[in-house]
């Protein structure tokens, strides 16, 4: 993206509140819902599968298993309605669009989490 244009998307949105995420992560989405006249916030605990869009048009995926059905929610990163995200695990992956999760259930549907150690022998390899 162009830099004078990223400059005036981050005057006008802000610097992203969330922490950095990718896919293979596990997070928790907490989002607010409005019932009548009553806002309460649900949370939505899962694996992203992706993240797509820059900028203020930045969106990302989230899907989880619920009652032995897969289910996946979009949410727009910079939305009002985005409470908050929190990092559960971080997994290690070597795509970056997880669409063959959608056909895996049980064992095979797992995500190798990345470990403090695994970060530690990768810089000191470089």
């Amino acid at each position: 993206m162009h830099a004078k244009v990223r400059a005036v998307e981050i005057a006008v949105n802000g610097a992203s509140k969330h922490p950095e995420f990718g896919p293979g992560d596990n997070v928790t989405v907490s989002y607010k819902i409005t019932e009548g006249n009553k806002e309460r916030i649900q949370e939505f605990r899962g694996d992203v599968i992706q993240v797509r869009g820059d900028g203020s048009s930045r969106m990302f995926t989230v899907r989880k298993i619920s009652n032995g059905v897969g289910v996946e929610r979009v949410f727009p990163l910079f939305s009002p309605y985005v409470d908050g995200i929190t990092v559960n695990k971080i997994g290690r992956v070597r795509r970056a669009k997880l669409f063959y999760q959608r056909n895996r259930s049980g064992k095979a549907s797992r995500i190798q989490e990345k470990r403090q150690a695994d970060t530690e022998v990768a810089a000191a390899a470089k």
